[in-house]
């Protein structure tokens, strides 16, 4: 079982509660059918389980086999800047076989973020340090490919499918270490 070598800060994008006794880290890439699939089923995790689950979400991009994924991670972390990281990967997920440049300008525009600070982001790539950093981080955790998730900072052995499992034994019999990663 591999653990999560990169500690949850603030810095990480995270839903719920900072103090929940269960954290789950999600590496994952837009484009990636598999984190498409685990989406709907993070979504209802998030809700089964609310005020209990603190949900992170690192970006862990497939560039060799997915060229959309690093352009919609600069989209996701573009809408960081603004308050709307969760919206923006909402979106992402729910349109996942529409990416591309024309999806990333409607999402700017329902989020109210102006088309030009789109379009530099994707001529200058300011956000792809940042980007490759969770990869690397992810690199070190032992993630080989997406959706890997890590809960209470030990990786989930069968994906998306096995969380809720996962996670009730967290909480109801200490299987996991307890401890925020």
């Amino acid at each position: 079982m591999s653990e999560l070598r990169v500690p949850v800060t603030d810095r990480d994008h995270s839903l719920g509660p900072q103090d929940a006794p269960v954290t789950l880290v999600e590496y994952g890439d837009f484009q990636c059918p598999y984190c498409g699939a685990a989406y709907p089923v993070v979504k209802q995790v998030l809700e089964q389980f609310e005020g209990d689950v603190r949900f992170v979400f690192r970006n862990f991009p497939l560039t060799e086999v997915h060229p959309e994924a690093l352009d919609a991670a600069q989209v996701a972390e573009l809408a960081s800047t603004h308050r709307q990281f969760w919206a923006a990967h909402d979106l992402l997920f729910e349109h996942q076989d529409e990416l591309g440049y024309n999806l990333y300008l409607d999402i700017c525009r329902r989020l109210r973020i102006d088309a030009q600070s789109l379009q530099e982001v994707l001529d200058d790539g300011r956000y792809v340090d940042a980007i490759r950093a969770e990869e690397e981080g992810g690199i070190r955790s032992g993630v080989n490919g997406t959706p890997t998730f890590f809960l209470n900072g030990l990786s989930v052995d069968g994906g998306a499918p096995d969380l809720v499992a996962a996670i009730e034994r967290a909480l109801a019999d200490d299987a996991l270490p307890r401890r925020i990663s």
